[in-house]
C-alpha cells in the first residue's frame, strides 16, 4: 500500500535582520554602497542596499562659475592728504598716496608678492600665513587642486572622499546638482544626493513606504521588505 503524501505547510515565517554598514560585498551579493556625511572633511561609513533599477545615463557636467567666496582681494587706493598713516612694511610715515589692504596701510611700491616680488597695487592678491601673494604664486604653492576639473581652487573648498573639489564640481551623479555640505551616499564610487540615492537604490518598507536605512532592523516576508515594527498583525 502506497504511503500518503505529507500535507504541505501553508504557513510562512519571517526572519528579522538588521541593515548594517560593512565592507564591500562578496561575489553573488548586492553591491556595496557608502554613506558619507560630508563636507568640509567629515566622512562616515558605508551602508548596504539593494538596487531597484538601472542607473540613468549621467548628464554632461555644467561648467562651474567663478569660485564662491573667493580668497582674492584688491587693495584700496587712498589719495594723498587724507591722513598720514604708518606703512605696514617699513614702519615709516606715508606722506603721499597709499594703499589699504588687510586693515593696514602700505606704500604703493612696497606692497608686493612675498615670493616673486610683483607689485600687487593694481592686481588681485591672496593672504596666506600673514604674507601676501599674487594669484599665480598662491596657486603654485598653496591652492589645492580640484579632483574633477584639475584646476586650482581659489575659493570655498569641498573636502570629500579624501579629495578636494570646487563647490560646483562635487555633484550628484544623477541630478548633477552641487551636494555642498549635505549628506550624500556612495554607489559604485559615485556620489549621490540623498533623494536620488533612495529613489534609485534604496530599499523601501512595504508597510510605511519609508526607506530601510543602515542600522534599521528589517525582515523579508510575502515578497516584500518591512521594518520590524511595521510587520504587524492586520487585525
Amino acid at each position: 500500500e502506497e504511503g500518503e503524501e505529507p500535507e504541505l505547510n501553508s504557513h510562512e515565517s519571517a526572519v528579522v535582520k538588521t541593515m548594517i554598514k560593512g565592507p564591500a560585498a562578496t561575489q553573488g551579493h548586492g553591491p556595496r554602497t557608502g554613506l558619507i556625511t560630508p563636507s568640509f572633511g567629515m566622512k562616515g561609513n558605508g551602508s548596504a542596499s539593494v538596487p531597484r533599477g538601472p542607473v540613468p545615463a549621467r548628464p554632461v557636467p555644467q561648467p562651474h562659475p567663478k569660485d564662491e567666496d573667493t580668497l582674492v582681494q584688491m587693495a584700496e587706493h587712498i589719495p594723498a592728504g587724507t591722513r598720514t598713516p604708518m606703512c605696514a612694511h617699513c614702519n615709516m610715515v606715508i606722506r603721499g598716496p597709499f594703499l589699504v589692504a588687510m586693515g593696514k596701510s602700505w606704500h604703493k611700491e612696497e606692497f608686493n608678492c612675498a615670493h616673486c616680488r610683483t607689485s600687487l597695487a593694481d592686481t588681485g592678491f591672496v593672504e596666506e600665513q600673514g604674507s601676501v601673494y599674487c594669484e599665480h604664486c598662491y596657486e603654485e604653492f598653496f591652492a589645492p587642486t580640484c579632483s574633477r576639473c584639475q584646476a586650482k581652487i581659489l575659493g570655498e573648498v569641498i573636502n570629500a572622499l579624501k579629495q578636494t573639489w570646487h563647490v560646483y564640481c562635487f555633484l550628484c551623479a544623477c541630478c548633477q546638482r552641487p551636494i555642498r555640505n549635505n549628506t550624500f551616499h556612495l554607489e559604485d564610487g559615485e556620489p549621490y544626493c540623498e533623494q536620488d540615492f533612495y529613489s534609485l537604490f534604496g530599499t523601501g518598507c512595504h508597510g510605511c513606504e519609508f526607506p530601510v536605512e543602515a542600522g534599521d532592523k528589517f525582515l523579508e516576508a510575502l515578497g516584500y521588505t518591512w521594518h520590524d515594527t511595521c510587520f504587524v498583525c492586520a487585525v
